[in-house]
């Protein structure tokens, strides 16, 4: 349990009021803009090693340079991948379980 979920159990309980001198708990990003987020930057990921592929290829890069940003591209795709997995599988887990 974290503050932040205390803070709401409190304000549960308390009928709407946090109690005084609390700040306010500030809303945490949800799981749908999280991933969101993720995906823009393996977008981001895939596209600066595609700009570094094309440099490289028009002599204006450095091999270096494509190597990093390719491996950079590969562990977002990778991270996504078993974000992705992961998701199916609780899925799945979920849809086992009796009524």
């Amino acid at each position: 349990m974290n503050p932040l979920m205390a803070a709401k159990a409190y304000q549960a309980i308390q009928g709407g009021a946090l109690p005084t001198g609390a700040a306010t708990p500030t809303a945490a990003p949800g799981f749908g803009e999280i991933l969101s987020g993720v995906m823009d930057q393996t977008t981001a990921a895939t596209r600066a090693a595609e700009t570094q592929m094309t440099a490289q290829i028009q002599g204006r890069g450095e091999l270096i340079d494509v190597v990093t940003a390719v491996a950079s591209a590969e562990a977002s795709l990778e991270t996504v991948m078993a974000v992705r997995d992961q998701v199916i599988s609780a899925y799945q887990e979920i849809m086992r379980m009796p009524i």
